[in-house]
């Protein structure tokens, strides 16, 4: 014991008439949580990509021009961006603005009101696409991290989670979109056509909606249904639709149903209202019929049937097999032309 004393006194002596050493600063990527970290690096990688869109609207020949803007991204090396319907419809000019302060006309390639959703065309060298996720890889409490220019307040960051999935809203022309994502990331005027990207920063929606004065009740359009109308926006300029006449909502199938009915996936689409005098109600669909196959398709959601829904389809019959309580019953069906392909 005398001696332990004698080393403790011997170690502090030592010190005297020294300074003892500064402790070591903190490093700041050290306090940064995992949470922070993560959506900072999503930030970083995708904000290249975003663009602030402005907007010039005219009424009329000789109307006021009246201003707007809102929010995109560049999808494509070769300048195509994805942005909202409302934002640049019935625009007579769209300025876009990139992170690195370059600001262009861009050209409008198509847009589809049905869904809100437009693809704008810049051009532009050293553009730096972003990544396109998966709507299947989503799910309900993931990080979601918003990017846009609410306000004008460019390349704002906010960040929630996935809130719910399979949600309907209807868009301006009357369609409902379905499949849309509920976020709690903060999303204002501004923001609309920005990307919802995950903690890759990967995109996995659009920026759309807000309901007000809700706090916290936002909207992306899912991003496979994004690419489906990009594709056909840059390849014909437009949409056109078959209509069946239905609203639906994707579902999880019970495995026993499966297998007593040995169906290819376990998730269908669940029938939620039929419009009368519709195809789908001469065909005979019910509210809770589950669409398990269109012709030799699985429908395993509710953009798979979307996909399915061209015009390559409009007055073809087809069979539909659906599941009707625990039996599985195969209709006739005839999809005709959207009213709104005729726009």
């Amino acid at each position: 014991m005398k001696a332990r004393l004698r080393r403790v006194l011997n170690d502090e002596a030592g010190f005297a008439g020294q300074a003892r050493p500064e402790p070591t600063p903190p490093n700041d990527d050290l306090l940064l949580d995992a949470y922070s970290r993560a959506v900072s690096a999503a930030a970083e990688k995708v904000s290249p990509s975003v663009v602030y869109i402005e907007v010039k609207h005219r009424r009329g020949a000789k109307g006021p021009e009246t201003a707007g803007g809102g929010s995109g991204f560049v999808f494509t090396p070769d300048g195509f961006i994805l942005t909202n319907s409302h934002v640049v419809a019935q625009s007579s000019k769209i300025a876009v603005t990139l992170l690195d302060g370059r600001s262009m006309e861009a050209n409008l390639i198509g847009e589809d009101s049905d869904t809100d959703l437009a693809v704008l065309r810049i051009s532009a060298s050293n553009l730096v696409p972003a990544e396109l996720g998966e709507s299947k890889s989503i799910r309900v409490g993931q990080v979601a991290i918003a990017i846009g220019s609410p306000f004008g307040f460019q390349y704002t960051v906010t960040a929630g989670v996935v809130s719910a999935l399979g949600r309907s809203l209807r868009s301006a022309s009357g369609r409902l979109i379905d499949n849309v994502i509920q976020t709690d990331a903060a999303l204002n005027p501004g923001n609309s056509g920005g990307p919802l990207i995950n903690t890759r920063g990967q995109v996995i929606g659009v920026n759309t909606a807000v309901i007000l004065p809700a706090q916290g009740v936002c909207f992306a359009i899912a991003i496979d249904t994004a690419k489906f109308v990009a594709g056909r926006l840059i390849r014909d300029g437009r949409i056109v639709r078959a209509y069946i006449g239905l609203a639906a909502t994707n579902i999880r199938l019970p495995r026993r149903l499966v297998r007593f009915h040995r169906l290819p996936a376990e998730s269908a689409v669940a029938v939620a209202s039929v419009e009368p005098e519709s195809p789908a109600q001469r065909a005979g669909l019910q509210v809770n019929d589950i669409i398990v196959a269109y012709g030799s398709q699985p429908i395993t959601g509710i953009d798979t049937l979307q996909r399915i829904l061209s015009d390559d389809n409009i007055g073809l019959r087809s069979p539909l097999t659906i599941i009707r309580g625990t039996e599985k019953l195969a209709l006739e069906i005839v999809p005709i032309r959207a009213k709104s392909s005729d726009k």
